[in-house]
C-alpha cells in the first residue's frame, strides 16, 4: 500500500489503470470518458439559477441539459480523488503561486489569477470547439481509433509543448 502515499506514480501504471477505467466504463454505462459537456452542463445550472426555467427553453440546453449527470460526477470525483491523493502522500496545501511559475514570473497573485482563469477559458472554448477535452479525444477517442481523435491528441502535445517553451522557455 505505500503506492498510495507516494506523491508521484509510475507514468505507466496510472496509464494503464486509466486504460482499465476506460474499458470498464465504456462497457457499464455504455459511454466514453469525457469531461467538457459537464462544464457547459454547470454553465446552464448556474445560469438557471439566476433566469430560472428559461434556461431550459434554450436550444443549447434542450440538447445538453443542465444536469447532474455521470459525466459531471465523473469530473467531482477526480477534484475529490486529486483531494484524496495529495492529503494521502503528504502533498495537500493551498498554494496560490507555484514555485516554476513564480521563478519565471514573480509572485503576484492577481497576474496568476488572471492567466489562469484566461487559460481555463480558452481551454473551454477549445475544448468545445474540437467536440471534445483530452480525456475524450486523447483516452475514449484514440481507444475507438477515431481519427479525429488521433489529430486532437497529437495537437495537444502540439500545444501543450508550444505553451511551456513560450511560457518557461
Amino acid at each position: 500500500m505505500d503506492w498510495l502515499t507516494a506523491s508521484a506514480w509510475s507514468p505507466y501504471a496510472a496509464g494503464a489503470g486509466i486504460g482499465v477505467l476506460s474499458w470498464l466504463t465504456l462497457y457499464v454505462s455504455g459511454h466514453p470518458i469525457g469531461c467538457s459537456t459537464s462544464f457547459a452542463r454547470t454553465a446552464g445550472m448556474i445560469e438557471k439559477l439566476f433566469r430560472g426555467r428559461k434556461v431550459e427553453m434554450k436550444p443549447f440546453y434542450r440538447e445538453i441539459p443542465p444536469v447532474v449527470d455521470w459525466q459531471w460526477m465523473l469530473v467531482a470525483g477526480m477534484v475529490l480523488g486529486a483531494a484524496l491523493s495529495a492529503w494521502l502522500s503528504g502533498d495537500l496545501r493551498l498554494q496560490w503561486i507555484p514555485p516554476k511559475w513564480e521563478a519565471a514570473f514573480g509572485d503576484d497573485r492577481l497576474t496568476r489569477i488572471a492567466v489562469a482563469v484566461a487559460g481555463g477559458i480558452l481551454l473551454g472554448f477549445g475544448s468545445r470547439w474540437a467536440g471534445g477535452c483530452t480525456s475524450g479525444h486523447g483516452i475514449s477517442g484514440t481507444m475507438q481509433l477515431a481519427l479525429s481523435s488521433w489529430v486532437s491528441a497529437c495537437c495537444f502535445f502540439i500545444g501543450g509543448i508550444a505553451t511551456a517553451v513560450l511560457i518557461f522557455g
